[in-house]
């Protein structure tokens, strides 16, 4: 079967599957307009990780109109938001806020404009790339319903919204803030993920257990002995040197671990030099490291310092000119979806939604800092991640047709169908509570 009809297939499932229809739905289709309204604010006014002062001044408003205890300024510009109704579990609901360093290229009417000054300090267009905007309003979506069906749960609700998650610092920042201490602890933790998948706008994937990977940022400065182009017998020449730590790191996955075990070393970047004739004394590798494991993180890990060491003793280097490698703290942790707790959430939006517009999807390599907040206290609060594919159907019918691939997170191009990601996921996240907070 080829792809097209695989997809446009799905698609006409989707379409002829009805959804279950009741007054949540109906409520929610008819707070659409303001939603998207507040949408297309958020699009045309991004700001930069913990630079989120606009947004969550206007989000942290929207919760109080709503009854909401708020208290903003949580980890820089985080915003909670409480809603206490009884006797009951605690379920955490976050939305992410920051935007990115991007030059928006979609043409949409109300595209970002918007420049700031990230922390590589130079001045950059600010786009929502990676759909937090959707992110965010699907949040408010969801606040509103929850907050207008109190007879309906019962326990407390924590909203929170995050900043600087694409700097993956925003969890923890919260969490050191006492978001665990001065908040009521969370036994459910649930948020969701917009995604350019190839699979009709308003389709929900899941994937229990490892979700996402770990994210570690590796530094490696290869030392040498400088000199003349021409005389090289007289250096120590760290390129050289630094292009055999390139090439031995491509054994870490594919000749150390476990065919069936997954990892990712990539060399983003490799600095040295100025001048055609002169050996310079340094070399600098940039190196991103993906995993899902703790054990094998720690392999790939102490692999790179290994082989590092182990090129330098080769090519005749003294100790004192070792290469040093440094790994970047705070890492953003893998994402682990608890696995009975993702297919009861999973089995609540089947009987929402249809079957056909819930799949479970494969793990990725993409890093998400969600998984603070269950990795702060792993025996005791259960979370859940969930993705709602915002690719627009032209997208579809081109990737079908044509082969065209689609615009990923974070590229300058993406525009998901905000409506169908903003109401799926204020439904399937109400959805979820009221399950979880049902009176007993």
């Amino acid at each position: 079967m080829k792809l097209r009809d695989v997809l446009l297939g799905t698609a006409a499932l989707v379409l002829a599957v009805p959804a279950q229809a009741d007054d949540l739905r109906d409520e929610l289709m008819a707070d659409m307009p303001d939603l998207m309204e507040l949408y297309r604010d958020l699009h045309t006014h991004p700001e930069l990780s913990f630079q989120e002062f606009r947004t969550a001044a206007k989000l942290a408003a929207r919760a109080r109109e709503l009854g909401f205890e708020v208290t903003e300024g949580v980890g820089k510009t985080g915003v909670v938001a409480v809603m206490r109704n009884g006797a009951g579990p605690t379920v955490l609901v976050r939305a992410d806020m920051d935007g990115l360093p991007v030059v928006e290229q979609t043409g949409l009417a109300f595209a970002s404009k918007q420049v700031g000054i990230p922390a590589s300090g130079v001045e950059t267009g600010i786009m929502h790339a990676c759909g937090h905007d959707t992110h965010m309003t699907g949040w408010v979506g969801a606040a509103k319903l929850l907050a207008e069906r109190k007879d309906q749960w019962r326990g407390t609700l924590v909203m929170i919204l995050q900043p600087a998650e694409e700097l993956g610092l925003g969890a923890v920042a919260m969490l050191e803030d006492g978001l665990y201490t001065r908040f009521p602890k969370p036994d459910y933790a649930l948020a969701f993920h917009d995604a350019a998948a190839p699979a009709p706008a308003g389709t929900i994937g899941y994937t229990p257990g490892y979700a996402l990977a770990n994210v570690d940022s590796v530094d490696v400065t290869v030392k040498g002995v400088g000199g003349h182009g021409a005389y090289p017998h007289t250096t120590k020449d760290p390129i050289v040197l630094a292009s055999a730590i390139v090439s031995k790191l491509q054994t870490l996955v594919s000749r150390e671990l476990d065919p069936l075990d997954s990892a990712v070393v990539t060399v983003g970047s490799f600095h040295a030099g100025a001048k055609h004739n002169i050996i310079s004394d340094e070399a600098k590798l940039q190196i991103t490291v993906r995993s899902y494991s703790d054990a094998t993180r720690k392999h790939v890990l102490d692999g790179i310092a290994r082989i590092a060491r182990g090129e330098a003793m080769a090519a005749g280097l003294p100790e004192q000119l070792y290469p040093e490698v440094t790994v970047e703290e705070p890492y953003t942790p893998s994402t682990f979806n608890d696995p009975a707790f993702s297919e009861q959430m999973a089995t609540s939006f089947r009987n929402r939604f249809g079957e056909g517009r819930v799949e479970q999807w494969p793990a990725v390599m993409g890093g998400e800092d969600f998984s603070q907040f269950r990795r702060a206290d792993p025996d005791n609060v259960q979370s859940m991640i969930f993705w709602v594919s915002g690719t627009p159907e032209p997208m579809l019918k081109a990737l079908a047709e044509e082969g065209k691939p689609l615009p990923s997170l974070h590229s300058p191009f993406w525009a998901p169908d905000a409506e169908k990601v903003i109401a799926t996921a204020a439904e399937a996240l109400s959805t979820a509570v009221l399950e979880l907070m049902a009176p007993k």
